[in-house]
């Protein structure tokens, strides 16, 4: 078993992250009597209540098997309970494989206890279903060949089941529905169940008063929180910054997220959940300023920034998502989906714009050969902007999109987010595959 308590102090308080912090090891780790994690995509949070396991998230559909076999191997006893701390298919998914588990080995299906939000969530990815395998495959899709940076612990398992079912057909619904305060108990132990908006308008965070521990699920990545993902629904910093508030206020000892490192200490918990809170406060406060003195999203999203020395730290890393992103979500919180462009609000469709910027310039080649200076340059940013004109005003053109995959596989590796990577790379696709019809090929 790994120490995991042990590697986090020794992260948190030296402030250096010199290995990941997210594992997918589907390995279980003991981190307090009684209590285990199992580090996989997401973990699982495993407490033998003297009354059956019960389970916080059940991971993703294609680890499900292995967690429940890694907590089965410490604990051989019946799963009690499953808490999903939210519908995120990577924290629900593996519910089947529990619940398999335990009809082979004769015990009832568990029962699942979650926020009355999550049947909701369900009922939306199975009517937006095909999106949503779309766009998680986009989003993880680019990160191929840099898992140097950490990211290993962000991409979907492979293997396993396929997945046609962006929530499989086998996940556990909701037995237990909650509303925003619970009290339950299991053995001797009282659960407090807190629901909060953060990444998700059903998520659960849990308190064990007599131990003092927190079970946080999302609200804590180890990474700069995921309030911004740019393919995703609305998400709410203000609340997740109050809820890590609301958390600190328990003054826990023992603080166990669904992704990254479990942390020990009442004082280093504190420091950690305040930084966290104070960073989606400070973009809040910046993004609201400006919007009130008048300025367009524009003007907004190349100013508001949030300082390296924050970024820097091991729990605070942009590496799934960034802060200019989450900027993207406040406007939207607050603002509408119109970015203050007058030209945007009901625009030309780009492929007409990209035609004539075309034949003002003298042709979609010279767009794309200044895009690629411009790249070489390391302006990527507006490089993009005239590759993707240049690749509109030429869609069949497969020197054109030769270059625009080019163009974008730069922007990929200089990227450090894996939203950003995996959009990018998307882009680069989206070329190769025109490329490959221009030559016949499949």
């Amino acid at each position: 078993m790994a120490d995991l308590l042990a590697l986090s102090t020794r992260i948190v308080d030296s402030g250096i992250a010199d290995v990941a912090v997210n594992r997918v090891t589907n390995q279980l780790s003991e981190v307090a009597e009684n209590l285990a994690m199992v580090e996989s995509f997401s973990h699982s949070v495993v407490w033998d209540s003297g009354d059956g396991l019960v389970c916080f998230d059940a991971s993703h559909a294609n680890t499900g098997q292995a967690v429940v076999s890694a907590m089965q191997q410490w604990r051989a006893q019946p799963i009690e309970a499953i808490v999903y701390t939210h519908g995120h298919s990577d924290h629900v998914g593996g519910s089947g494989p529990f619940a398999a588990r335990m009809a082979a080995d004769g015990f009832r299906a568990p029962r699942v206890i979650g926020h009355e939000n999550v049947t909701r969530r369900f009922q939306r990815y199975r009517h937006t279903n095909d999106w949503n395998v779309a766009i998680n495959a986009r989003q993880f899709g680019g990160i191929q060949g840099d898992l140097e940076n950490a990211l290993n612990d962000l991409r979907p398992p492979t293997g396993g089941r396929k997945l046609s079912d962006f929530i499989p057909r086998d996940t556990l619904e909701l037995t237990d529905s909650l509303s925003d305060f619970t009290t339950m108990k299991f053995g001797n132990e009282t659960v407090e169940f807190h629901h909060a908006r953060g990444e998700t308008d059903d998520h659960l965070w849990s308190w064990f008063p007599e131990k003092k521990w927190i079970a946080s699920g999302d609200f804590v990545i180890w990474n700069f929180p995921n309030a911004g993902n740019p393919q995703k629904v609305q998400r709410w910093p203000i609340e997740w910054a109050a809820a890590l508030r609301a958390m600190i206020a328990k003054g826990p000892e023992l603080l166990l997220p669904a992704h990254g490192l479990p942390i020990a200490g009442k004082e280093r918990i504190s420091r950690v959940l305040d930084e966290i809170a104070t960073a989606l406060e400070d973009l809040v406060r910046d993004v609201v300023t400006m919007m009130n003195a008048g300025e367009t999203l524009n003007t907004i999203i190349h100013a508001v920034r949030v300082p390296e020395a924050t970024l820097g730290k091991p729990y605070l890393r942009p590496l799934y998502d960034e802060p200019e992103f989450v900027v993207r979500n406040i406007w939207r919180l607050f603002g509408g989906w119109w970015d203050g462009a007058p030209s945007r609000l009901k625009p030309a469709p780009d492929e007409i714009l990209a035609v004539e910027l075309a034949s003002l310039s003298g042709g979609a080649d010279v767009l794309m050969r200044r895009a690629v200076e411009l790249a070489a340059a390391g302006d990527l940013r507006l490089a993009c902007h005239l590759a993707d004109f240049a690749g509109w005003a030429a869609p069949d053109d497969p020197e054109i999109h030769q270059m625009r995959a080019e163009v974008y596989d730069a922007r990929r590796k200089s990227e450090a987010s894996l939203m950003s990577k995996g959009i990018f790379k998307g882009a680069s696709r989206e070329s190769e595959k025109i490329i490959k019809a221009a030559l016949g090929e499949k």
